[in-house]
């Protein structure tokens, strides 16, 4: 073959390509995607959903539920958040969802257990809200039923979670502190609405409560009773001995600043999602757990089973 020949080849070749790949705009390299599920995708990161709605032990399906949750109360286990419409949340509305995490209660007015951490999420902006059930919706649905909890006969009763949220319960979005700088209230955001770090590394009352006067410091009684550390800056018994950038590096790549890595329940939550937060949010988380107040709270003992959430001290 002549070299015109091989140029008209070579040309016919190259149409042929650009006739098969799909159109894009001018000026564009990717196809487009859509901001609002992008935004609802960081959010479901930063919240952990995957981790907690999945039975990985059980190879179950993504976000169908099952997953157990002990408790001090019994034994919780994970609703199905797929949109299928029989078994999961395809049948609600946006209102509904926003209930949810905002209101604690469900399509019919029932109250949710403080298992379901809405007593976080309900910090979150209501623009966030929308944009995590809009992701939620783009998910594929799943058909699997709702397990039954398994609850001690005290805690069966949902007519005393009314009470109870009158008792603890404030809802409401996050406001930002004035007084602080921009990156010091995006890391109180995440760490208090959309990561709801509280939640596990709280003591809490007999009564299931957070313990306000010992928020962060870490608890011998963690979810599925292990023991969870004190993340409080007190030198003795929180991380008071970190930087912000071992922080923030940690809540990445899992990797403690003495070498050890993250294990356990720590090590999901920075697989399935701190560890796809961006650089600037991670600073800021770290910014605004070392501003917390220390509490001296020592949570290890003897006879009690490794942190499995990472030990900071």
């Amino acid at each position: 073959m002549n070299r015109v020949g091989v140029l008209q080849l070579g040309a016919l070749l190259w149409l042929s390509v650009v006739a098969a790949s799909p159109v894009r705009a001018a000026g564009n390299t990717a196809p487009a995607v859509d901001p609002q599920l992008a935004r609802g995708e960081y959010l479901f990161r930063a919240g952990g959903c995957y981790g907690c709605h999945t039975d990985v032990e059980a190879r179950g399906r993504a976000l169908a539920g099952g997953r157990a949750l002990d408790t001090p109360f019994g034994r919780f286990y994970a609703p199905n958040i797929t949109p299928d419409a029989e078994t999961g949340i395809g049948a609600w509305r946006e209102q509904d969802f926003v209930h949810a995490l905002r209101e604690g209660v469900d399509p019919r007015g029932e109250h949710y257990y403080p298992a379901f951490p809405y007593t976080a999420y309900t910090r979150l902006a209501d623009d966030d809200l929308r944009a995590l059930w809009a992701y939620l919706r783009a998910q594929p649905a799943v058909q699997q039923p709702n397990r039954m909890h398994q609850l001690a006969w005290y805690a069966r009763s949902r007519s005393l979670l009314r009470l109870w949220k009158e008792l603890h319960f404030t809802p409401g979005a996050y406001r930002p502190d004035p007084s602080q700088s921009a990156a010091w209230n995006r890391g109180a955001y995440l760490v208090e609405a959309a990561a709801h770090c509280g939640e596990c590394h709280t003591p809490r009352s007999w009564t299931g409560a957070l313990d306000g006067e010992r928020r962060h410091a870490g608890t011998r009684t963690g979810p599925d009773d292990t023991m969870v550390p004190n993340i409080t800056p007190d030198r003795g018994t929180g991380i008071g001995r970190w930087r912000a950038s071992g922080l923030a590096t940690y809540l990445h790549s899992g990797l403690r600043p003495d070498g050890d890595s993250a294990s356990g329940l720590m090590a999901e939550v920075i697989d399935n999602g701190l560890r796809h937060l961006r650089p600037d949010d991670l600073a800021a988380i770290a910014e605004y757990v070392l501003s917390l107040p220390p509490v001296n709270n020592p949570v290890r003992s003897a006879d009690r089973k490794p942190a499995k959430m990472g030990e900071f001290d």
